[in-house]
């Protein structure tokens, strides 16, 4: 079978793009990275993609909020060719700035599976400051979501200053009856976060990290599943490396977050 083709967005501050373009690669994906001026001038080539990605960055130095004006851009221009391309049987992904993005247009968490509404925001983090830390994260085995398909743990690094995950009583509800909460942070030993600082890094609401719409295949989640792609990019691999060696089994060669990708490109086999 063909490999699936990825748009990979790019744009004015946008910052992950080439590592998102290396995730969906090393899962076996065609990635194409696209300029969003590109992508308004010639919509047509949405057509042509099975797997759209947001990846994480500053899109416009999120001057006006996280998200914001790449959200305007694309909901002025592109309003119609997004309702089509996730009207067909594609995937959509967005992380950090992305998830922030996706946010703001309505492709998630669409509750009622109406896009062009934003019903839940992602806010400064608790702390006021920009957080960049490894966390933990748990997956929920209810959520339908495509990309999280028989993963129940993951550690990946955050990096951002606005990811408080925040919606309304009844939104957050709704969202845990229907099983759209993908992650949730985590402390090391799986328990959970409790909202409690480092373990949940931004105060997010029932420490929600990602979430997704009612079919599963989009999902939005703040931290960053492209920046543990190998072994040798978690934080602690070299005390891994000695304890697994001591122990005489294999160094693994890729990290967690490949995963994610993986299923992305194993839903078109």
């Amino acid at each position: 079978m063909a490999k699936p083709k990825v748009l990979v967005l790019t744009g004015y501050g946008i910052n992950c793009d080439d590592e998102t373009k290396y995730a969906f690669e090393r899962a076996g994906a065609e990635v194409d990275i696209v300029h969003i001026n590109d992508l308004i001038e010639d919509s047509l080539m949405l057509l042509h993609y099975q797997i759209f990605a947001f990846p994480g960055g500053f899109s416009y130095g999120d001057d006006t909020g996280s998200g914001k004006a790449l959200a305007n851009r694309i909901t002025n221009n592109l309003r119609e060719e997004f309702r089509a391309f996730i009207e067909r049987d594609t995937l959509m992904l967005g992380i950090c700035n992305g998830f922030q993005v996706m946010v703001n247009i309505g492709v998630v968490p669409a509750r009622d599976n109406v896009i062009g509404e934003t019903e839940v925001s992602l806010e400064h983090n608790n702390s006021s400051r920009y957080q960049c830390r490894w966390v933990d994260l748990g997956i929920e085995k209810d959520s339908p979501c495509v990309f999280t398909r028989g993963i129940e743990r993951l550690h990946i690094p955050i990096a951002h200053g606005e990811g408080k995950f925040f919606a309304g009583e009844q939104v957050i509800a709704d969202l845990e009856a229907k099983g759209r909460i993908v992650m949730r942070y985590v402390r090391p030993e799986g328990s959970s976060a409790l909202g409690e600082f480092p373990y949940n890094p931004n105060g997010s609401l029932n420490d929600i990290a990602a979430i997704c719409d009612s079919t599963g295949r989009i999902m939005g989640m703040m931290p960053h599943p492209e920046r543990n792609i190998l072994f040798t990019h978690r934080e602690d691999w070299t005390i891994l490396k000695e304890q697994i060696v001591r122990e005489g089994g294999e160094v693994p060669e890729e990290g967690e977050g490949i995963l994610i990708f993986r299923n992305a490109v194993r839903y078109f086999e």
